[in-house]
């Protein structure tokens, strides 16, 4: 009899972890958590890494200690990838194929295999493939430390270090999802070997911090965004204090203090309703009476005030006093009174709280985005919970720690007979995308939601992207990070609220095999797509659902909307990013934790492509904005009795983990010096510094300030070449963009051998040239990532699908007389 266990979606998997550190752990542990059987590999001795967090990593999987640099080492590993589906690591280049387990090696073993490769700089990449990529010195080169957000350029600070492990996040992510998408095609085309470059990923993940847009109109501009240009222009220095920021804050995206001194934060712009409410939910109606509202797609020309509610930012004449009236209503009630009204209301906002506050939030555990897991040395310890997961999986939310894998259970496994080729002996390698021909429906908005459409459009995915006739989203957050959000989509408007604009949607679903969405259970189950009507519609199609607060479990806050910023603010990040709860501020870098959950998504729906193919059920996928801001926490997402302080690196004025980890000037600007392992032996090998391997924390750090500035930073980069330890120079994200850029008019665009590629589109639907992160995070052998076309004016393909769907020129015509259906939203592609 089978048990529960072999029946969860990816428990007929069996993966080799030879991961370290983050990133390959991570990905090990999102496939363990839908229930592959994942074996780490660890050298003599154990891991490398003794810490809670790589114990938390290792949750679901089974260890097994293999000295691959011997002969017995070399057959045991060998007897076990015939016998796998899955091998990953995270080594440099190179290491795989001194221990004899490169990819030729690994398919000539087994035919089938699918090997995952995370190194921190492209393989192919001759200046960058070689260096010591520790997360610190990836997030350095690739532009993280710099500029890092509007607060810290005004306050001027820079550079500023952050410990979250964002590159780490998002290779895992791109990782798990190419894994999970490369098995749909294994039975046709064989095994595979991908490579994610995590330097890749990074820029992908911050790709909104990256883009540019040619003549960007004034309109589009935050107020912080306006006071830096008017410092440049007028040669003023940017040296505001943190109390100073206050004028430039929105007042529907700001934190306000609460009666009990906690930080509240709003998030309620852009969404035509969500100010609105935020100010009945205040008791503040009467300030509705003279704030203008009106058509937010008008060029602004053709506006009859300054400002409109509906569009971010509130005008600069009313910011303050709205601001104010919000505040002191803020203090008439505690956050916790605060969290419970809005959250009622789906006014979306939450309190500000830490880290060890959210591992120990009753949401949180309720709804298992915080898991207990009992662990032999430490007790039980409340950990991270699941990144991606599926909604009807019954051990979602049941883990146990890491143990070794018993001698009997090896021979049981080595006597297996080894996997089978699933495809004909003459293989027709992939001609053709992972999800080539797989029919996706776009019902998201915002950035996550749509971030899962246009990641899986790089695979092959044909996707149909449905938008009100009426918008509900400002351009700013429509148009502008829709260039990037919406690539490779059609775009058709439809009135969901009128019969003919529910059928045609009707039609769109009879038709697709995967619905996404962004939006809690109530709202998913108010548009007719529950667990049990997607059964009685097709038992085969899969809905991809993510939201804010949303887990495994329930919680009381499940139902709550929410937005990556306050996912920020309810996980921890803005109270360390901003150094305490009195002086929170967002994650630097817009869309941190929105691209990381459509990736996440994205995983979630291979995780239910993978059990589609083998028990032919479908059903919904799920992940969280909650989720994924654990997920770039995960170094210090865990909490248990006598746990050690929580005192990473926080606040603005942090340059780094310690002296052996940190920013530092040099005589020709600022780099990053790594060296975490070897500690001080990595200065005793240098003869410049070896005279300070013996010098206190504090004195090194003073003595290696002074030594570093003495020379450039190419100097010290050739001092470390070829060691474990690693200097570099501190890039910026758009400087790292405009040297990777190649323009669309100018013909093929390479993505597969740099680390960095961007391109100007400079052939767009929208008359401007545009520059976006190409999609070059996931890099297969064989199959083809396509370059997604541009994101559609909205409302552009309406005709053409309903064509599709059978509907005649003439219908079509009718349903947009009726309102039914709609063209566009505005005139120009992006309002002016």
């Amino acid at each position: 009899m089978s048990s529960s266990r072999d029946q969860r979606p990816l428990s007929h998997l069996r993966v080799l972890d030879l991961g370290h550190y983050l990133a390959g752990p991570m990905v090990g542990l999102m496939l363990a958590d839908m229930g592959a059987k994942v074996i780490r590999i660890d050298p003599p001795g154990g891991p490398k890494w003794q810490d809670p967090a790589f114990d938390m990593l290792s949750r679901g999987k089974r260890a097994l200690e293999i000295d691959l640099k011997s002969d017995a080492g070399q057959r045991q590993i060998a007897e076990l990838v015939r016998r796998s589906d899955v091998v990953i690591d995270n080594f440099r280049p190179g290491v795989m194929h001194r221990l004899g387990l490169d990819p030729s090696t690994l398919q000539h073993l087994n035919p089938d295999i699918i090997s995952l490769s995370l190194p921190g700089f492209a393989s192919t990449d001759e200046d960058l493939r070689d260096i010591a990529a520790w997360e610190a010195i990836i997030a350095a080169r690739t532009g993280q430390f710099t500029d890092m957000g509007l607060n810290r350029r005004l306050m001027g600070i820079n550079p500023s270090f952050t410990p979250l492990g964002l590159a780490s996040a998002y290779g895992a992510a791109f990782g798990a999802m190419s894994v999970l998408f490369a098995l749909q095609s294994r039975q046709h085309s064989g095994g595979e070997h991908i490579e994610v470059p995590l330097a890749s990923a990074l820029l992908e993940g911050l790709v909104y911090n990256c883009e540019q847009i040619e003549d960007y109109p004034d309109r589009y501009k935050s107020p912080r965004e306006v006071e830096l240009e008017r410092r440049q222009a007028m040669g003023l220095d940017n040296n505001l204090s943190f109390a100073e920021l206050s004028e430039f804050l929105d007042p529907f995206y700001r934190t306000y203090k609460c009666a009990d001194g906690r930080g509240f934060y709003v998030v309620a712009c852009s969404i035509v309703t969500h100010p609105r409410r935020v100010l009945k939910v205040l008791g503040l109606e009467s300030l509705l009476e003279d704030l203008p509202d009106f058509d937010a797609y008008l060029d602004s020309s053709d506006w009859p005030a300054p400002w409109a509610l509906r569009n971010y930012p509130v005008g600069e004449a009313d910011r303050q006093r709205v601001s104010e009236a919000m505040q002191a209503a803020f203090l008439t009630r505690s956050s916790t009174e605060w969290e419970e009204i809005f959250g009622a209301a789906k006014a979306p906002a939450t309190a500000q709280r830490s880290t060890q506050e959210w591992l120990n939030d009753p949401h949180a555990l309720a709804s298992g985005l915080v898991l207990e897991v009992l662990d032999n040395a430490r007790g039980t310890v409340r950990q991270m919970g699941n990144l991606a997961w599926l909604q009807d999986d019954p051990g979602a939310a049941d883990k146990q720690a890491c143990t070794a894998l018993a001698p009997p259970e090896l021979d049981a496994i080595l006597a297996e007979q080894p996997r089978q080729s699933s495809h004909s002996a003459v293989k027709e390698k992939h001609q053709t995308g992972w999800l080539e021909g797989l029919k996706v429906l776009d019902l998201t908005n915002v950035i996550a939601g749509p971030t899962i459409g246009s990641t899986l459009a790089r695979f092959g995915a044909e996707v149909t992207l449905v938008q009100p006739t009426q918008p509900s989203v400002d351009p700013w957050n429509a148009v502008v990070f829709g260039l990037h959000a919406q690539r490779g989509k059609q775009s058709v408007l439809l009135n969901l609220g009128s019969p003919d604009g529910k059928e045609a949607l009707n039609r769109l679903v009879a038709q697709s095999d995967v619905i996404t969405m962004n939006g809690t259970d109530e709202q998913r189950d108010a548009l007719g797509l529950s667990a049990t009507r997607l059964k009685e519609i097709n038992p085969r199609l899969i809905l991809v659902q993510l939201d804010a607060f949303g887990g495994p479990l329930d919680g009381p806050k499940s139902q709550h909307l929410g937005y990556d910023d306050l996912a920020q603010a309810a996980t921890g990040v803005m109270v360390r990013f901003g150094g305490g709860p009195d002086t929170p501020e967002e994650h630097a870098h817009f869309g941190t934790i929105d691209a990381l959950t459509g990736y996440n998504a994205c995983v979630a729906l291979g995780g239910a492509l993978e059990r589609l193919r083998v028990h032919g059920v479908g059903g919904i996928a799920r992940a969280s904005l909650a989720a994924a801001g654990g997920m770039i926490q995960a170094q210090f997402m865990y909490d248990f009795a006598n746990r050690p302080p929580f005192d990473e690196p926080s606040g603005r004025e942090v340059l780094g983990w310690d002296a052996l980890y940190r920013c530092y000037e040099a005589a020709d600007g600022w780099m990053f010096f790594a060296a975490p392992t070897h500690r001080g032996a990595a200065l005793a090998e240098v003869d410049e510094l070896k005279d300070l391997s013996s010098l206190e924390t504090t004195a090194l750090t003073d003595a290696l300030a002074a030594r570093f500035a003495q020379q450039t930073t190419a100097h010290w980069q050739h001092v470390f070449n070829g060691t474990s330890n690693a200097v570099v120079g501190l890039g910026s994200l758009h400087q790292t963009r405009d040297d990777a850029l190649q323009r669309e008019s100018e013909g093929a665009i390479d993505i597969a051998k740099a680390t960095f590629r961007a391109i100007r589109h400079d052939q767009h639907p929208m008359g401007r040239w545009v520059d976006l992160v190409a999609p070059n995070a996931v890099r297969p052998q064989f199959s083809p990532i396509k370059i997604p076309g541009p994101a559609p004016k909205y409302g552009a393909d309406t005709r053409h699908v309903l064509a599709q769907l059978g509907y005649s020129s003439t219908d079509v015509d009718a349903l947009i007389h009726q309102g039914a259906a709609a063209e566009s939203w505005s005139d120009k592609y992006l309002p002016e």
